[in-house]
């Protein structure tokens, strides 16, 4: 979940909205969403027992082709989207001391997914080594953040009551897709649950307290990053934390925390080169068109779709704006996931975990998430056009697909 969004989207924010109460609310309002979407996606898990996650979900409970047009925006975009902003963020952290070459994120987009094609444990190791390293760099930056004083002026933390305006305008409802792009990945256990022991323990356990614990250091870091630096040294920035924390350990300090930055940035690429190819090669199971990419090597890993997900990522990083794929790639996955919460109220009866308060979060989730998408689509149309676009391209693809029979 730690990743690129929490590094980069406040400059983004700061453009929108600037008062502190309006920032918090967006990192609170985020986590809380992702909390109600956790405990939702604990409940489908457990109850289809799958790999796939979205896929079979809204393939089992809404129609295949539903579940077919996820699929294929996981494939183009739901995680070769962030794999490509991650290796664009790192090339702008390291740029510093590697200077301004595409070559340090280009590198790692192409070799880190590598690390996934041998064995789940060797996937497992490598994932648990960069998150180690990230969940330790966050601590410290925050720890520095709050125990160091400030030494701009005039520092971004403004808890005046203009916020009260704010969250009203259009430029608030943006930014919160800025916050949901950045807790995306706190559903990715879901994705590969056959490879979980005792998922109707361990799934529930897994979701919910990784998305609180990561909620608690999302706010502490944007409360850090506001103190030490002023709106107009944040504000449409992506490098928010070069800058920050430039301003408190000097240049010097700044080259380390860039450094570190884009190290623990390789745990984002990895995460998403482990987990999304599982939703290509589910689909692959099931569809004639995809059907080489459900090949798996003797460790039962789909090494064609890790390879695949791995070439789309590259384009990405290639062709688009930072800002623009986070914008449509966010709009997408929004929407997809509201789709999803929808899904689980279509499960007459649960036969594992059960969302608590059912059906009134999903309730919550599905009109809180409706309002954001109609918000971001009166405001950009352009990045929510492109979304349709992929989603509308899949249906396309479906209908002249077919269904591989199952014996």
């Amino acid at each position: 979940m730690i990743g690129t969004g929490v590094f980069t989207s406040l400059g983004f924010q700061l453009a929108e909205i600037q008062n502190t109460w309006s920032i918090l609310l967006l990192w609170t309002l985020g986590g809380m969403l992702s909390l109600i979407g956790a405990l939702v996606y604990a409940e489908l898990g457990t109850h289809f027992r799958k790999t796939g996650g979205d896929y079979v979900f809204l393939s089992e409970t809404i129609h295949p082709a539903v579940g077919y047009c996820y699929a294929w925006v996981s494939l183009t975009v739901g995680f070769s989207a962030p794999i490509a902003i991650a290796a664009m963020a790192i090339n702008g952290y390291l740029s510093p001391i590697l200077g301004d070459s595409i070559l340090p994120g280009l590198f790692l987009l192409l070799f880190v997914p590598i690390a996934h094609v041998f064995s789940i444990r060797r996937s497992a190791g490598v994932q648990n080594f960069f998150t180690l390293i990230k969940i330790t760099f966050i601590v410290i930056l925050i720890g520095l953040g709050f125990s160091l004083p400030s030494t701009v002026e005039f520092s971004a933390v403004d808890f005046s009551s203009t916020w009260q305006k704010e969250v009203l305008v259009p430029g608030f409802a943006v930014s919160l897709i800025y916050v949901f792009y950045a807790y995306t990945g706190w559903n990715s256990a879901a994705y590969i649950i056959e490879e979980i022991d005792q998922p109707e323990k361990n799934l529930p356990k897994a979701l919910i307290w990784a998305t609180v614990s990561v909620m608690i250091l999302y706010i502490l870091l944007q409360l850090a990053l506001l103190k030490h630096a002023t709106v107009q040294q944040l504000a449409g920035e992506v490098e928010v934390a070069d800058i920050a924390f430039g301003n408190l350990l000097g240049s010097n300090g700044a080259l380390w925390v860039s450094l570190f930055i884009g190290i623990q940035l390789i745990a984002t690429i990895s995460g998403y080169a482990w987990v999304g190819p599982r939703i290509t090669y589910a689909m692959a199971r099931d569809f004639r068109l995809w059907r080489p990419l459900a090949a798996v090597n003797s460790q039962g890993v789909p090494v064609r779709a890790i390879f695949l997900n791995t070439a789309l990522s590259l384009i990405l990083f290639l062709s688009g704006s930072f800002e623009q794929i986070m914008l449509y790639a966010g709009f997408v996955l929004q929407l997809m996931g509201t789709i999803t919460v929808y899904s689980s109220l279509r499960i007459s009866k649960e036969s594992g975990f059960r969302s608590p308060l059912k059906p009134w979060l999903q309730y919550l989730y599905l009109s809180f998430s409706s309002s954001v998408l109609v918000y971001l689509f009166w405001d950009r149309p352009g990045e929510s056009f492109a979304g349709l676009g992929i989603v509308l391209l899949g249906a396309i693809i479906y209908c002249f697909d077919k269904k591989v029979p199952h014996h």
